[in-house]
């Protein structure tokens, strides 16, 4: 099974398993480091059902939502409502379809971990942002719990912090940072009684003015 099919396929459960995996402060914790300001616009990449794009509305951001499952961004629709006027696009990480220098925002949370080309991806991010603009993504720690690529079909088993801190680099960024994002991501097996504990990281950096 693909990626995409994989979210296709549990979209309708999504936030409910979201829970588990992670808390609310882990967007809050984006949120603070990006430094938000209301009436700006950003993009949430990899947004499944609007986890960081409900946030995002809340705080007064004008807000483009993009996945590669249309169930997703259905599904992002049924619960964030038509009043809030989430921009939803269909697209990949690698194309994201947005033009360039578009957005002061660009979050992604829990997402790279699924993309098949990580620094294309970034690039890509980076690509959307206006000069000035921020770039905060969380993702996993480098792990060793295999099963999370067999039943949730993570494409990569999380990243060492300092290739993701030179990936965001080498896409033109500035005042990169990479730190412990105050969490873990939790998740059980359907294969072992054991479930996986594995740390939060959050990166962040700028577009040179």
């Amino acid at each position: 099974m693909s990626s995409k099919a994989y979210f296709d396929e549990v979209a309708g459960d999504w936030s409910e398993m979201r829970k588990a995996f992670f808390s609310e402060s882990i967007r809050e914790k984006a949120f603070a480091v990006a430094g938000l300001e209301a009436g700006k616009t950003a993009a949430d990449i990899g947004a499944g059902t609007g986890f960081i794009s409900g946030g995002l509305v809340a705080a007064g951001m004008n807000v483009i939502a993009v996945d590669q499952s249309d169930a997703m961004l259905a599904e992002l629709k049924k619960q964030l409502g038509p009043a809030s006027a989430v921009d939803c696009r269909q697209g990949t990480a690698e194309a994201l379809p947005i033009g360039d220098a578009q957005v002061d925002y660009v979050f992604a949370n829990m997402y790279v971990h699924h993309v098949e080309k990580p620094p294309l991806a970034l690039k890509e991010m980076t690509r959307i942002l206006r000069p000035g603009g921020r770039l905060v993504t969380t993702d996993l720690d480098q792990h060793e719990f295999e099963f999370l690529r067999r039943e949730q079909h993570d494409r990569w088993m999380g990243f060492k912090r300092e290739d993701f801190k030179a990936w965001l680099e080498a896409a033109g960024l500035v005042n990169v940072n990479v730190e412990s994002a105050g969490g873990n991501c939790c998740a059980a097996s359907c294969e072992t009684a054991s479930p996986a504990a594995v740390s939060i990281f959050i990166a962040s950096g700028e577009k040179p003015c």
